[in-house]
């Protein structure tokens, strides 16, 4: 196998808090670069997702009521499948 060097510019923190994860995986940052390589190959593609994270109204909505209902102690809860079905079937 040839072996090639690649060079690359990054944020020096970036960098560093990933050096700092990648250690604690027990590999370093060539070894996380060649899993990332070779992940792209085998997927063909980035081997990930890539999309801005913005939610929609409909889901900050949902969100926030969501929020409000588990805030809000006047709202009974159930602790089991069992008490949420027999309250159902009331």
């Amino acid at each position: 196998m040839e072996v090639t060097n690649l060079n690359i510019r990054i944020n020096k923190d970036i960098k560093e808090t990933a050096e700092k994860i990648f250690g604690e995986l027990g590999i370093n940052m060539t070894t996380a670069i060649n899993v990332f390589l070779r992940q792209t190959i085998r997927e063909n593609g980035i081997p990930f997702e890539l999309k801005l994270d913005t939610p929609n109204k409909i889901t900050m909505d949902s969100i926030s009521e969501g929020r409000k209902i588990a805030e809000d102690t006047s709202i009974k809860g159930y602790t089991s499948i069992a008490d949420l079905k027999a309250a159902l079937e009331e």
